[in-house]
């Protein structure tokens, strides 16, 4: 089987090290500043702990450095890329491309979504230009993957599971546009989650008050063997924002998942005490997007997590209710009135009576959902889930040798002990004691006495020996360990001859990186000034698509709460819909 890395979110060091213990091979983390998550940014202790903690695993720690920099934030970033290498981190995901016009240390760059890599010809530019790794957007069919690893000479990333930005990522600017929160700059408002209105060009509303922008969230689980077989090497998690119950049963899910078609590219097994549910994690509903074509990628109804379909309410009674389906209490149950979510806490449950927390004027034959599964929760509140490291033991009369997983070796002289009366029972003690790895971070796989004499140890001294030679076995794995091989980056001509507001240039910096390929930069970045006429948003998700309307040439608004107006503009060649500035 291929390689294939497994790549979770974390919020913070405690999230990582969650993620790590249940299957990441590697993990992405904010740093003091200059994230795409403004609300999730990490200092340089912890960080240096999450490296410590991850690298024991063969675990690869990249930091996100992932908005645009002005020239001030520019060497302030470059001077934090300094301290984050010398802390031992694997890899730097930028969108700035300033950055590559500073003195950086020898680390690995990666191209990061907000860059929009969504073209053959931008993946080769990145890769020629010295990027280790190119994150692609999410929009891509799977022959467009596949092309684009078959064709390119870097190692490609894609996004397996989590919300989906409905605009090409780096290319919306409606969050700036309304309150003057840039995306690119990690201060996202999430304008796509609210409410709109669709009208026609003569103020005929269409649709009224639904979440028009919405996406259902990614999952392409189903999808993973083929796109490792096209060539992917990294399977990206979203989730920067989310806790540590999400982390646990999501990338535990993927864990599995990606055992059973490609091999880890870190080390050691991870111990389940649960099974893993993604159903059962926030989702706005799932999508595999364009993997395979358009589908109803859209969810109009709330941007909010109703869970799984529960069944109908059968009878309401005075303070209860009666419905199909396995209720617990402290379950939280949901339901839609007059377009709103709506919802209460199981109190009890008794004799197939439901009593909620509160009563509403909930009707029979309203649908229900469960969003708090409280078992499932409990589960992932206690879980002792580990993750541990193969390790084989051979004792014989010169030394005990202990052997990991990935090759790595110590050894502890063995001479001088005295022979036993009882060699079967001081052999069986000895096997007793040196699997008992207890706390440590390593598990036994193999245990392998070649005694020409078996010696008596106490317990006691069997306990240190195997105490002492795990420590000097996991020394010997971090000095092993290899960081990935750093950038060299090249000045390779540019694919296009002019950049314009879109190219979010927004320091001198960038702009002289392009200037130095070819390119002249027409205009500053969307958040640097004012710009005439442009794009708020482009994305594939479309609006007449999902109304059924998609032959109709009717011009169309979206208009927000507070009745401001957006044209909306319809790329049919490209299967693309344009919000476009009012």
């Amino acid at each position: 089987m291929k390689k294939a890395e497994l790549l979770a979110p974390a919020k913070d060091k405690e999230c990582a090290i969650t993620a790590i213990n249940y299957g990441a091979d590697a993990v992405y983390i904010g740093a003091s500043s200059f994230g795409a998550r403004q609300n999730a940014s990490n200092n340089l202790d912890d960080i240096k702990a999450l490296v410590d903690y991850a690298h024991k695993f063969y675990v690869r720690v990249h930091v996100t450095i992932n908005t645009i920099l002005d020239d001030k934030e520019l060497l302030e970033a470059q001077k934090l890329i300094h301290q984050l290498y010398d802390i031992g981190v694997d890899a730097i995901i930028v969108q700035d491309m300033g950055l590559l016009e500073v003195d950086l240390p020898p680390i690995a760059l990666h191209a990061s979504t907000q860059c929009n890599n969504r073209t053959l010809e931008k993946v080769k530019f990145l890769a020629d230009t010295g990027f280790n790794r190119v994150i692609l957007a999410r929009e891509l069919s799977k022959e467009q993957i596949k092309e684009i690893c078959a064709k390119s000479d870097v190692e490609i990333e894609t996004f397996v599971h989590g919300a989906l930005c409905v605009s090409y990522s780096g290319q919306c600017y409606l969050s700036q546009y309304i309150g003057g929160r840039s995306a690119n700059r990690g201060e996202c408002a999430q304008p796509c989650r609210k409410k709109y209105s669709l009208l026609d060009e003569n103020g005929n509303y269409l649709v009224k008050n639904k979440h028009l922008l919405c996406l259902k969230d990614f999952n392409a689980s189903s999808e993973i063997k083929d796109l490792i077989d096209s060539g992917v090497v990294s399977f990206k998690i979203e989730g920067r924002l989310k806790d540590k119950n999400y982390i646990k049963n999501v990338v535990g899910y993927y864990r599995k998942q990606l055992d059973e078609c490609a091999q880890k590219t870190s080390s050691g097994k991870v111990f389940f005490d649960f099974e893993p549910d993604v159903n059962k994690a926030f989702n706005r509903g799932f999508t595999t997007y364009f993997l395979n074509g358009r589908e109803n990628c859209f969810n109009f109804d709330t941007p909010k997590f109703i869970g799984e379909k529960i069944g109908k309410v059968k009878e309401v009674g005075k303070n209860y209710l009666k419905t199909d389906g396995k209720i617990s209490p402290q379950d939280g149950l949901c339901y839609f009135e007059n377009g709103e979510i709506k919802g209460f806490l199981v109190n009890k449950v008794e004799n197939g009576k439901i009593f909620p927390n509160k009563m509403s004027a909930i009707k029979t034959g309203t649908q229900l959902y469960r969003n708090i599964d409280f078992e499932f929760n409990k589960a992932l509140d206690n879980s002792k889930t580990t993750r541990k490291i193969g390790v084989t033991f051979i004792f014989d009369d010169k030394k005990l040798l202990a052997v990991d997983e990935d090759g790595n070796k110590a050894e502890i002289l063995s001479e001088g002990f005295e022979e036993a009366k009882n060699a079967d029972k001081a052999q069986q003690t000895i096997i007793e004691q040196l699997n008992k790895t207890g706390e440590s971070d390593f598990y036994v796989q193999d245990i392998k006495i070649n005694f020409s004499k078996t010696p008596f140890l106490p317990i006691s001294q069997i306990n240190e020996l195997r105490r002492n030679i795990l420590e000097k076995l996991m020394q010997e794995r971090l000095k092993n360990y290899k960081r990935p091989a750093g950038a060299e980056i090249k000045v390779v001509p540019y694919f296009e001859k002019e950049i314009d507001y879109k190219g979010n240039i927004y320091n001198s910096f960038a702009k002289t990186f392009y200037e130095k390929r070819g390119a002249k930069v027409v205009q500053k970045a969307f958040e640097s000034q004012k710009q005439p006429n442009t794009e708020l948003m482009r994305t594939k998700h479309c609006i007449k698509y999902a109304l059924g309307r998609c032959k109709s040439k009717e011009k169309l608004f979206l208009e927000d709460e507070f009745g401001k107006r957006y044209p909306i503009e319809f790329d049919c060649k490209n299967c693309e819909m344009i919000i476009k500035q009012p």
